[in-house]
């Protein structure tokens, strides 16, 4: 009960449905929230400056009203708790007996999209501190307080479906996260296998390659030998546990960063002039501009792409720009963009993905090279 009452007022919101929800429509939706909140917010200075002595206190008014609904785009739940900081003491500050009613149908929307968006307890939460807050102010109303469960009761059960439908994207997103660092770690195997056996190779022909070696220092080598053929073992035994049923081996080496230009789709521009990079970072860079022009002729059909590749900083930079193209032929497991992440973090780099100013899209990777 603590914990939750503790979530509710002070607990860290990263809910951002009206941010991430409502598709194409979400700008016009934000528009016509700001245009309500700001008419709103006159109407009540004005009511203020009307009934009261022009005291100077309008513009607290404002901002009260505001600025909420303002907050509502990124946070519901800040938004309800910036309200119901500052609607009631607002009030009580400048002696503004007659804004009750005002305040009240200011406060209800925001604990109705909290109850819409967030969990029972939250919801509940919120509902008993508003009809506090609401019964505080409004005593001589008294189905006015109870309007606020009755109302956040509906929302909350027609917001179900929405909120089972993020935890399942929630779920699909770290399945599709852990599946990517299987794969990861799959492909990781081949590159750290090859230099392991390199290790062995080198180890078994020592003796032959070397004169004068003394049984000491040949033991030494058999012993280094043996120990890179278990971790080779180890790391083979590993593997079979991440490879999922019914999947085989691959029998091709990994691609490179020289393969990159070869992912270049007729008209595309590929520039790459780097070609001493640690394997496992030219794998990374590989798989990350196959998926940024997978991404391209999935949802931009007909478009135009460049790719380019250097090393600056010691740091591979990896950018894949796409033009504006055709409607989106959809498709795909919407997972691209968490595989791409933890390839990056894999190396310790960053990851930048965004819209263009000309309508196309932008990936960008940034890959310490490290020691190579």
């Amino acid at each position: 009960m603590l914990r939750t009452l503790y979530r509710t007022v002070f607990g860290i919101d990263r809910t951002r449905v009206l941010v991430k929800a409502l598709g194409r429509f979400r700008k016009p939706f934000h528009g016509a929230l700001l245009v309500y909140a700001l008419v709103f917010a006159v109407v009540g200075s004005a009511r203020y400056v009307a009934l009261e002595d022009p005291d100077g206190w309008w513009p607290a008014v404002f901002a009260s009203v505001f600025l909420p609904y303002v907050l509502l785009i990124w946070s519901p739940l800040h938004a309800w708790r910036l309200a119901a900081a500052t609607l009631f003491p607002v009030a009580t500050l400048i002696g503004w007996t007659g804004v009750a009613d005002f305040q009240y149908w200011t406060l209800l929307p925001l604990v109705a999209c909290v109850a819409a968006f967030y969990s029972g307890g939250v919801t509940a939460t919120a509902t008993v501190l508003t009809m506090a807050a609401v019964g505080f102010s409004e005593s001589q109303h008294h189905d006015a307080v109870l309007a606020v469960p009755i109302i956040t009761g509906v929302l909350y059960l027609f917001g179900a479906r929405g909120r089972a439908e993020r935890e399942l994207e929630e779920q699909r997103g770290e399945k599709a996260a852990l599946e990517e660092r299987a794969r990861i770690a799959r492909e990781m195997h081949d590159v750290v296998a090859h230099h392991m056996s390199m290790v062995v190779v080198r180890c078994e022909t020592a003796p032959y390659r070397l004169q004068g070696l003394n049984e000491a220092a040949q033991r030494e080598f058999e012993e280094v030998g043996q120990v890179a053929r278990e971790a080779i073992a180890d790391m083979q035994r590993l593997l079979g546990v991440l490879r999922t049923d019914g999947q085989t081996p691959e029998k091709q080496p990994q691609p490179g960063i020289s393969r990159i230009p070869e992912l270049a789709r007729p008209g595309d521009e590929a520039e790459v002039d780097v070609d001493d990079v640690p394997e496992a970072v030219g794998l990374t860079a590989y798989r990350i501009v196959q998926e940024a022009l997978t991404n391209a002729t999935r949802h931009a059909p007909g478009s135009k792409a460049s790719v380019h590749v250097h090393k600056r900083d010691g740091q591979l930079d990896v950018l894949v720009r796409n033009t504006a193209g055709g409607p989106s032929r959809g498709g795909g497991s919407g997972q691209g963009l968490i595989g791409m992440r933890e390839r990056v973090a894999v190396h310790g780099g960053t990851l930048t993905v965004k819209s263009t100013d000309d309508g196309g899209f932008m990936v960008r990777a940034r890959i310490p090279l490290g020691d190579k």
